[in-house]
Protein backbone atom coordinates (compact mmCIF):
# COMPACT_ATOMS: atom_id res chain seq x y z
CA UNK A 1 0.00 0.00 0.00
CA UNK A 2 1.08 3.36 -0.75
CA UNK A 3 0.18 6.26 1.31
CA UNK A 4 -0.02 10.20 1.74
CA UNK A 5 -1.01 12.51 4.20
CA UNK A 6 -4.30 12.22 2.98
CA UNK A 7 -4.60 9.06 0.69
CA UNK A 8 -4.05 5.44 0.69
CA UNK A 9 -3.52 4.01 -2.51
CA UNK A 10 -4.16 -0.23 -2.63
CA UNK A 11 -3.50 -2.64 -5.18
CA UNK A 12 -7.04 -3.03 -6.64
CA UNK A 13 -8.96 -6.00 -6.72
CA UNK A 14 -12.32 -7.63 -7.32
CA UNK A 15 -14.64 -6.31 -4.50
CA UNK A 16 -13.35 -2.12 -5.29
CA UNK A 17 -15.59 -2.82 -8.27
CA UNK A 18 -19.19 -1.34 -6.64
CA UNK A 19 -16.39 1.32 -5.66
CA UNK A 20 -14.99 1.61 -8.94
CA UNK A 21 -17.90 1.97 -10.52
CA UNK A 22 -19.14 5.32 -8.95
CA UNK A 23 -17.06 7.12 -11.20
CA UNK A 24 -16.58 4.50 -14.22
CA UNK A 25 -20.44 4.56 -14.35
CA UNK A 26 -21.00 8.19 -14.35
CA UNK A 27 -21.16 9.70 -18.24
CA UNK A 28 -19.63 13.08 -17.16
CA UNK A 29 -16.13 11.22 -15.10
CA UNK A 30 -15.97 9.08 -18.81
CA UNK A 31 -16.47 12.31 -21.00
CA UNK A 32 -12.45 11.96 -22.06
CA UNK A 33 -11.74 8.60 -21.39
CA UNK A 34 -11.13 5.88 -24.23
CA UNK A 35 -14.67 3.95 -23.51
CA UNK A 36 -17.75 5.43 -22.72
CA UNK A 37 -19.37 4.96 -18.62
CA UNK A 38 -19.64 1.48 -17.90
CA UNK A 39 -23.12 -0.29 -16.96
CA UNK A 40 -22.34 -2.20 -14.21
CA UNK A 41 -19.93 -2.89 -11.14
CA UNK A 42 -20.15 -6.44 -13.03
CA UNK A 43 -18.47 -4.75 -15.92
CA UNK A 44 -16.20 -3.33 -14.02
CA UNK A 45 -15.13 -6.44 -12.25
CA UNK A 46 -14.86 -7.92 -15.55
CA UNK A 47 -11.96 -5.30 -16.61
CA UNK A 48 -10.55 -5.90 -13.24
CA UNK A 49 -9.70 -9.52 -14.28
CA UNK A 50 -8.82 -8.99 -17.26
CA UNK A 51 -6.41 -7.00 -15.99
CA UNK A 52 -4.95 -9.22 -13.68
CA UNK A 53 -2.33 -11.01 -15.70
CA UNK A 54 -0.52 -8.03 -16.19
CA UNK A 55 -0.57 -7.01 -12.91
CA UNK A 56 0.88 -10.46 -12.01
CA UNK A 57 3.89 -9.79 -14.31
CA UNK A 58 4.39 -6.88 -13.57
CA UNK A 59 3.45 -4.46 -16.31
CA UNK A 60 0.69 -2.91 -14.86
CA UNK A 61 0.01 -1.90 -11.28
CA UNK A 62 -3.52 0.12 -10.50
CA UNK A 63 -3.94 1.38 -7.30
CA UNK A 64 -7.85 2.67 -5.66
CA UNK A 65 -7.35 5.57 -3.72
CA UNK A 66 -9.17 5.56 -0.70
CA UNK A 67 -8.96 8.46 2.31
CA UNK A 68 -8.76 5.29 4.88
CA UNK A 69 -7.09 2.15 4.60
CA UNK A 70 -10.12 0.04 3.98
CA UNK A 71 -12.19 2.79 2.76
CA UNK A 72 -14.41 3.23 -0.61
CA UNK A 73 -12.24 4.09 -3.24
CA UNK A 74 -12.78 8.01 -4.40
CA UNK A 75 -10.74 7.44 -7.34
CA UNK A 76 -7.99 5.20 -8.96
CA UNK A 77 -4.59 5.44 -10.30
CA UNK A 78 -2.21 3.55 -12.60
CA UNK A 79 1.34 2.97 -14.09
CA UNK A 80 0.96 1.04 -17.18
CA UNK A 81 3.16 -0.32 -20.37
CA UNK A 82 5.81 -0.55 -17.42
CA UNK A 83 8.72 -1.39 -19.38
CA UNK A 84 12.12 -2.05 -17.06
CA UNK A 85 14.30 -2.12 -19.71
CA UNK A 86 13.56 1.08 -20.80
CA UNK A 87 12.89 2.34 -17.83
CA UNK A 88 9.75 4.00 -18.58
CA UNK A 89 5.72 3.44 -18.18
CA UNK A 90 2.41 5.24 -18.76
CA UNK A 91 0.49 6.98 -15.19
CA UNK A 92 -3.03 7.05 -15.90
CA UNK A 93 -5.77 8.40 -13.25
CA UNK A 94 -9.41 8.68 -12.84
CA UNK A 95 -11.48 9.97 -9.91
CA UNK A 96 -15.18 10.19 -8.74
CA UNK A 97 -16.77 13.83 -9.47
CA UNK A 98 -17.13 14.37 -5.65
CA UNK A 99 -13.51 13.94 -5.42
CA UNK A 100 -12.78 16.83 -8.13
CA UNK A 101 -11.21 19.72 -7.03
CA UNK A 102 -9.91 18.85 -3.86
CA UNK A 103 -6.00 18.24 -4.69
CA UNK A 104 -6.66 13.77 -4.47
CA UNK A 105 -5.54 13.76 -7.98
CA UNK A 106 -2.16 15.74 -7.88
CA UNK A 107 -1.19 13.95 -4.20
CA UNK A 108 -1.87 10.49 -5.25
CA UNK A 109 0.10 11.36 -8.87
CA UNK A 110 2.65 12.71 -6.33
CA UNK A 111 3.14 9.74 -4.32
CA UNK A 112 2.68 6.98 -8.14
CA UNK A 113 5.39 9.02 -9.83
CA UNK A 114 7.47 8.72 -6.63
CA UNK A 115 6.95 4.93 -6.44
CA UNK A 116 8.23 5.11 -10.45
CA UNK A 117 11.15 7.21 -9.58
CA UNK A 118 12.43 5.82 -6.63
CA UNK A 119 11.63 2.28 -6.23
CA UNK A 120 11.12 0.94 -9.76
CA UNK A 121 13.93 2.59 -10.80
CA UNK A 122 11.87 4.30 -13.44
CA UNK A 123 13.83 7.12 -15.67
CA UNK A 124 10.35 8.06 -18.16
CA UNK A 125 6.88 8.66 -17.38
CA UNK A 126 3.90 9.32 -20.04
CA UNK A 127 0.20 10.18 -20.18
CA UNK A 128 -2.00 10.48 -22.80
CA UNK A 129 -5.54 12.28 -22.74
CA UNK A 130 -8.03 13.31 -24.79
CA UNK A 131 -7.96 16.79 -26.34
CA UNK A 132 -10.13 18.98 -24.99
CA UNK A 133 -9.90 17.67 -21.40
CA UNK A 134 -8.33 21.04 -19.88
CA UNK A 135 -8.05 19.97 -16.33
CA UNK A 136 -5.80 16.60 -16.82
CA UNK A 137 -3.68 18.96 -18.81
CA UNK A 138 -3.52 21.57 -16.16
CA UNK A 139 -2.53 18.41 -13.25
CA UNK A 140 -0.02 17.12 -15.47
CA UNK A 141 1.70 19.95 -16.16
CA UNK A 142 2.17 21.41 -12.31
CA UNK A 143 3.40 17.80 -11.74
CA UNK A 144 6.16 18.53 -14.38
CA UNK A 145 4.76 17.13 -17.18
CA UNK A 146 5.27 18.77 -21.15
CA UNK A 147 4.11 17.98 -24.14
CA UNK A 148 5.11 16.13 -26.68
CA UNK A 149 2.76 15.66 -29.49
CA UNK A 150 -1.05 15.15 -30.62
CA UNK A 151 -2.07 11.63 -31.67
CA UNK A 152 -4.36 12.32 -34.67
CA UNK A 153 -7.64 10.24 -34.54
CA UNK A 154 -5.65 7.70 -31.70
CA UNK A 155 -8.84 7.02 -30.31
CA UNK A 156 -12.25 5.90 -31.69
CA UNK A 157 -14.77 6.37 -29.60
CA UNK A 158 -18.65 6.88 -29.90
CA UNK A 159 -18.33 6.63 -33.83
CA UNK A 160 -15.97 9.32 -33.96
CA UNK A 161 -12.35 9.54 -33.96
CA UNK A 162 -10.53 11.39 -31.43
CA UNK A 163 -7.41 13.29 -30.74
CA UNK A 164 -5.29 12.43 -27.69
CA UNK A 165 -2.45 14.39 -26.35
CA UNK A 166 0.93 13.19 -25.02
CA UNK A 167 3.22 14.29 -22.11
CA UNK A 168 6.09 12.91 -20.33
CA UNK A 169 8.61 13.98 -17.83
CA UNK A 170 11.46 12.54 -16.95
CA UNK A 171 12.77 11.73 -13.52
Amino acid sequence: MLETPRLFLRPIQLNDADDVFVARGDPEVMRFWDYPAMESADHVRDVIAQHHGEIESGATEWWVVALTPRGPAIGEVDLSEIDRTHKRAEVGFLFRRDAWGKGYAREAMTRVMRYGFEELGLERLSARFHAGNDASKRLLEALGFTYEGTLRGHVLRDGERRDCVLYGRSR
